[in-house]
């Protein structure tokens, strides 16, 4: 997603961008904001001097809000002073460019941090059965935390849905879906399936339960399909754990 006002810096942007990137616009800090709320992008270039809302104000807006907080945001200025530099960063930026930048530059620093994001999804993609210590430091390893523990809240409900854990974190099913997706590769209905999962198989090690008692227990209502998911989940059926 690209902020920007200036339509020269746009086309520019555009052209180096399109081969590669799907492509949405908004051409103020306000707009900006809440387009990056709405489509829940996978990266964010805003320029710094913009109307309404600079981009120090959007970066600072989107890292402290839980639905775009993990999205990466490059922000582009003619001010490449150390003292601009220091107050993106400081507001949670993770790239600065100093207009103007050369298309390569711009194309590293992108896949640089889509790289960064990769590493961050493959350490998430076990979360389930990651030890809480490793990520409750962590802003959006404290988010999964959450909805781990709202999901093991209601772990025997089998009614127990998306919709339902969208309302009680004030989110949309996109905007979950979305976050999720990008920080463990698993949208909002496989990630509940994993927690529930996951607290099956501890069930099955740690407790003297039949299969078709788990499977009931952590919110399934076919013991057969419980032991399919399971499998393909973890390898072995649940009556070999």
């Amino acid at each position: 997603m690209i902020i920007e006002d200036n339509p020269d810096v746009v086309q520019y942007l555009t052209s180096c961008l399109k081969e590669s990137f799907e492509l949405s616009f908004a051409y103020n800090g306000a707009d900006g904001i809440n387009l990056a709320y709405e489509k829940i992008p996978d990266l964010i270039i805003s320029d710094v001097m913009m109307p309404e809302k600079d981009g120090f104000e959007v970066c600072a807006a989107l890292k402290e809000d839980e639905r775009t907080s993990h999205i990466p945001i490059v922000l582009l200025t003619a001010r490449a002073g150390v003292e601009d530099r220091i107050a993106g960063l400081r507001r949670g930026a993770d790239a600065y460019l100093a207009k103007p930048f050369h298309e390569e530059e711009l194309l590293v620093t992108l896949g640089n941090l889509l790289a960064i994001r990769q590493k961050l999804q493959a350490k998430y993609a076990a979360f389930p059965d990651m030890p809480p210590q490793e990520t409750k430091e962590e802003t959006e390893g404290a988010f999964l935390q959450k909805i781990h523990a709202l999901v093991l809240e209601h772990l025997s409900d089998s009614n127990f849905s998306v919709e339902d854990l969208c309302r009680m974190i004030a989110m949309s099913q996109p905007q979950l879906h979305r976050k999720l997706t990008a920080l463990t590769g698993k949208n909002a209905t496989l990630f509940i399936r994993s927690v529930r999962l996951a607290r099956g198989k501890a069930l099955l090690q740690e407790e003297n339960m039949t299969v078709g008692e788990v499977a009931y227990a952590v919110g399934f209502t076919d013991p057969k399909y419980f032991s399919r998911v399971f499998s393909n989940e973890f390898g072995l059926p649940p009556s070999k754990i």
